[in-house]
């Protein structure tokens, strides 16, 4: 595509960066103990917590994903926005407290409570790899649209970005996150209105167009009402996003980490509601962003645009938007991406200094030798998720092989941290039996579907739904190895 983004679009994209990066890591000051550094203190408001966590939920990839997957076809993704209600009940009246009364630092001192140190170091592992992973695709898919966007060199702009999180998320620590998100939340909610707004605005047949296409067409359609676990239905995405919100809101560090910054329990709360029903309607936004592009271009000419759907927002934002628009749009995409990025790097160097360094390697580390480690961890995570963006320059199929990998890791997490809290009688062999069925499950699903496609040997439902199954039968196991006191172990559960 051609590039029609002007001097004053890279003047406001260039002063968001360099804003972005003083502006957190000018928040030092606030992370001198570790207390400060991944807790913030626990002296920031409800909501500014909330913002956070909405800006989280929005990475580079909703950003620019969700208007690609309403142009190209309905609103069916958009059922996932809508299980967010019951999660956040769920979370509210269970999660919230468990943590606040229970923890200190990091989801997974709860697992080593119930069970015994190998919960703590699984789920801890298993959520540095997944943060590895989110940092790296996050860091690709943020600098694969703006290299469409600016013509610059992609590894120049995956080096750049990776370079300007790490810095004010290791200098700023978690207050940083917090509050570059809230700066972060409202550029992206801006820029994805103004883009909305133009499209309306100049809809070339008008609202009474809008409306005629989008009847015809069922753009607004949400799946089919049929409970089919093969095909994407409705009842596919509503139980897939019921169970990732969960999971969420269970045992992503990302979020815990949010609710036990927060003054009290009951800012906490608010946040988590406040964060969670915000994310609806501006996912609404970006759905109504796809759908009207189809109809704004509708008489287009197919070779006048790009061929696949994710790249027709871009190139919308390139050649339609006002000068200075495009650039606070295109910033509204690099602060989707920067807020998921610097959540990710925080939570996963607090966990390996928390979980692994004080508690397994070194603990009578004091508070000075654990901030310098925090510090050191972010770095060097940081680096190492860098260097496995660069990677997926070359690999076509890397962000398909890492999501198949990634639902392996995560495939145990909610099942056992669920099975814990419901099981108050479950033993901790029970319990790791279980988690081991359950990834050995995950392991066959996510292969078959690759290899044995279409075979009877194949998991016959939607990939979506193989986590789901993966954590129902962590859950059923342990119920009966609980029931009929099966695999009992002394200890701990």
């Amino acid at each position: 595509m051609g590039n029609h983004i002007s001097s004053v679009d890279y003047f406001i994209i260039v002063i968001y960066l360099v804003a972005t990066t003083v502006f957190g890591s000018w928040f030092v000051k606030r992370s001198k103990d570790m207390k400060g550094f991944t807790l913030a203190g626990k002296i920031i408001p409800g909501w500014a917590i909330g913002l956070s966590l909405m800006a989280t939920y929005l990475s580079s990839i909703s950003y620019l994903a969700n208007p690609g997957k309403s142009y190209a076809s309905d609103w069916r993704p958009f059922v996932f926005s809508l299980t967010l209600p019951i999660a956040i009940l769920i979370a509210s009246k269970w999660f919230v407290p468990l943590y606040r009364n229970q923890v200190q630092t990091t989801a997974y001192e709860y697992l080593e409570q119930r069970f015994s140190l190998w919960a703590r170091v699984y789920m801890g592992a298993a959520y540095i790899l997944l943060q590895i992973g989110r940092f790296a695709v996050v860091l690709y898919l943020t600098a694969l649209a703006l290299a469409a966007l600016l013509n610059v060199d992609i590894k120049t702009l995956i080096l750049l970005l990776g370079f300007l999180t790490i810095i004010y998320t290791l200098l700023g620590g978690f207050a940083a996150v917090i509050w570059t998100d809230v700066v972060q939340a409202v550029v992206l909610f801006m820029g994805g209105l103004v883009c909305l707004l133009v499209l309306l605005v100049n809809m070339p047949g008008g609202w009474e167009q809008l409306a005629a296409v989008t009847s015809r067409e069922h753009k607004f359609a949400l799946g089919s009402m049929d409970f089919d676990m093969v095909t994407q239905s409705f009842w596919v995405i509503f139980i897939f996003g019921l169970v990732e919100n969960l999971k969420n809101f269970s045992v992503d560090q990302n979020y815990v980490q949010r609710f036990l910054s927060a003054p009290s329990e009951a800012e906490a709360r608010k946040a988590l509601w406040l964060g969670g029903l915000l994310y609806i309607p501006i996912s609404a936004i970006f759905f109504m962003i796809g759908t009207a592009l189809f109809v704004y271009y509708l008489n287009v000419h197919p070779a006048d645009l790009p061929a696949k759907a994710d790249q027709v927002f871009p190139y919308f934002i390139v050649h339609e938007l006002p000068t200075g628009m495009a650039g606070l749009v295109i910033a509204g995409v690099l602060a989707a991406g920067m807020s998921t990025m610097s959540s990710s790097l925080n939570s996963a160097a607090t966990v390996y200094t928390i979980d692994f360094y004080k508690r397994v390697l070194n603990p009578e580390a004091d508070d000075h030798t654990q901030l310098k480690m925090i510090r050191t961890a972010t770095g060097l995570i940081g680096g190492l998720a860098t260097l496995a963006s660069l990677a997926m320059i070359n690999a076509k199929t890397a962000l398909d092989v890492w999501w198949e990998i990634s639902a392996i890791f995560g495939g145990g997490m909610l099942g056992l941290f669920l099975s814990a809290v419901l099981m108050p009688r479950l033993k901790s062999r029970q319990a790791l039996f279980a988690t081991i069925a359950g990834l050995l499950f995950v392991a066959w699903a996510t292969g078959s579907k690759l290899w044995f496609a279409g075979d009877v040997w194949a998991f016959g439902w939607h990939a979506m739904m193989i986590g789901v199954v993966g954590t129902l039968l962590i859950i059923a196991t342990s119920y009966v190895l609980q029931l009929f006191g099966l695999l009992q172990s002394p200890g701990r559960g």
